[in-house]
């Protein structure tokens, strides 16, 4: 277990950092910052020089690989780290100096215990991609197949465990200041980033999850996952198919190919709400290097470290929030607050319905370009603080990416509007979802399932319950007490028998000053 001392040397030395960027500012100048942390940070960056506008995504970038992807996690939460800092962390890229070829050569050949030219004809030593967890190289198989090679770094996840064991060390004594600190429940907002990044550190479990979103999307047209080399992948390395393709952010490329900028906008946010509210289960990550465009138009998505999980109540409850504020229903919209526990049953539904009108109603009908889901999220972080609301890290991943959907879509066409597009995907799943017919097929679903069960549950009664043999009832024996079975008396009767020995002592006293013995 690291020492205390070890987390608060390691905190010091990264607050120096974030001092000489000017990222302290905020903290220092934020009225709920509890008192001690303020102090912590005077202390911090004493004798550094801060620059006039705070650069927090290069500050982040210069602790080290941890902190870039906290600081992407963060970027998603303005409640927590401000709406100035949350902007700036969102043009945190995930970029690092490559490790050298011979580095990862080996590492490849000691994560399958078999020479290089088992496993490919031919790898490109300098990579297409260099991030703070894995770096990417263009390969050849031995029978001939282009792929793509995702290899961890040699020692990262060691390094990210040590972090980590101090975010989570920090957080811990940050929410037991009580007060905003409890609230905004940092050691939550931890204990998901941990998990998140484990994932990512294991890329069997990106494989995974890029054949998993393949079955979900498999019925979308013109979206594709790459297949998985599955011989050429273990825990620390990933071999998939090699993508030819436009990266969606190249708009002049997109253009001079021919393709329709607002429909690919509009296919990109359908295929979000799909993963997103159909399955469930969502691409977590999806910024532009992670995007392709085919010259057939199809979007291909790349990089599944990061993936997303919501269950079936929690859809629903995202689908009708949606609609509600796309219809103008925030009456509705407050009601699932309160029915998922959002916000605490003493406030009034009432009110509630009132502050998210004033976050809703300048939305709607306007393009993205204007007003956005990045401005309605910075709206109801607002009002969340009014509300006693707490921070529900399970969907810190959606409205991450719901940002980063969004400001594709916004490049690719300024006057999207983001409410028409989702309305009638929105609308048709909550009438498939929530509608009577799909009520009625839950409800002989749950009473099939309960039905198929009686048979099993009368096995397990007959079991604690046998029936009766073909001998007569026997007639019942008195409890005898055995002489080797002598039963432990009472502790509490001690007092009595100590009173006993005291009252036949003084009589037996008496006795003999009587001289009734002699």
């Amino acid at each position: 277990m690291t020492r205390p001392s070890t987390h608060i040397l390691r905190l010091l030395g990264w607050a120096r950092t974030l001092a000489r960027h000017g990222a302290l500012r905020g903290i220092e100048r934020d009225p709920n910052t509890p008192a001690p942390v303020r102090r912590l940070v005077r202390i911090a960056r004493f004798g550094t020089r801060q620059p006039a506008v705070p650069d927090y995504a290069s500050a982040f970038r210069a602790i080290g690989p941890a902190a870039i992807k906290l600081g992407q996690t963060l970027a998603t939460r303005p409640d927590l780290v401000g709406d100035e800092a949350a902007r700036n962390l969102l043009s945190l890229q995930d970029s690092l100096p490559p490790v050298p070829f011979d580095q990862i050569a080996a590492q490849i050949e000691a994560s399958f215990q078999r020479p290089l030219t088992d496993l490919f004809a031919h790898i490109d030593p300098d990579p297409v991609g260099a991030a703070s967890i894995a770096q990417v190289h263009k390969g050849v198989t031995t029978d001939g197949r282009t792929v793509a090679i995702k290899v961890l770094r040699p020692g990262i996840r060691e390094k990210f465990a040590r972090d980590i064991a101090t975010y989570e060390w920090a957080a811990a004594h940050l929410e037991a200041l009580g007060g905003e600190a409890s609230r905004l429940r940092p050691q939550l907002t931890i204990a998901n980033f941990k998990r998140w990044t484990n994932r990512e550190l294991d890329l069997r479990r990106e494989a995974a999850s890029a054949s998993e979103l393949a079955g979900v999307m498999r019925a979308i047209p013109d979206y594709r996952v790459p297949d998985i080399d599955w011989d050429r992948t273990c825990g620390k390395v990933m071999t998939i198919e090699w993508i030819d393709g436009v990266k969606i952010s190249n708009i002049d490329a997109l253009k001079a190919a021919g393709h329709d900028l607002p429909d690919l906008a509009r296919r990109l946010v359908l295929a979000f709400l799909t993963q997103a509210i159909s399955a469930g289960f969502f691409h977590a990550d999806m910024h532009q290097g992670n995007l392709f465009v085919k010259a057939d138009g199809t979007i291909v998505a790349i990089d599944f470290g990061i993936m997303g999980r919501i269950d079936r109540r929690a859809r629903q409850w995202l689908a009708e929030i949606l609609y509600g504020l796309t219809t103008g229903n925030y009456r509705r919209v407050a009601e699932i607050h309160f029915e998922a526990q959002y916000v605490p049953s003493y406030h009034s539904v009432e009110e509630f319905a009132t502050a998210l009108r004033a976050v809703g109603e300048p939305m709607r009908g306007k393009p993205v370009s204007e007003l956005s889901v990045g401005a309605m999220l910075d709206g109801l972080f607002a009002i969340t603080r009014d509300f006693d609301m707490q921070t529900q890290p399970h969907l810190l991943l959606l409205q991450k990416t719901m940002v980063m959907v969004e400001g594709i879509a916004t490049q690719l066409d300024p006057d999207i509007n983001m409410w028409d597009v989702s309305a009638p995907f929105v609308r048709s799943w909550i009438r498939d979802e929530l509608g009577p017919e799909a009520a009625i097929a839950d409800r002989i679903k749950t009473d099939t399932e309960t039905l198929l069960r009686v048979p099993a549950l009368i096995r397990r009664l007959e079991e604690m319950y046998p029936p009766k043999g073909g001998a007569p009832e026997p007639p019942p024996v008195p409890d005898i007490e055995l002489l080797w079975e002598k039963r432990r008396v009472p502790q509490r009767r001690w007092p009595g028998y100590l009173l006993a020995a005291v009252l036949g002592a003084g009589a037996l006293w008496g006795a003999m000053a009587l001289g009734w013995i002699a």
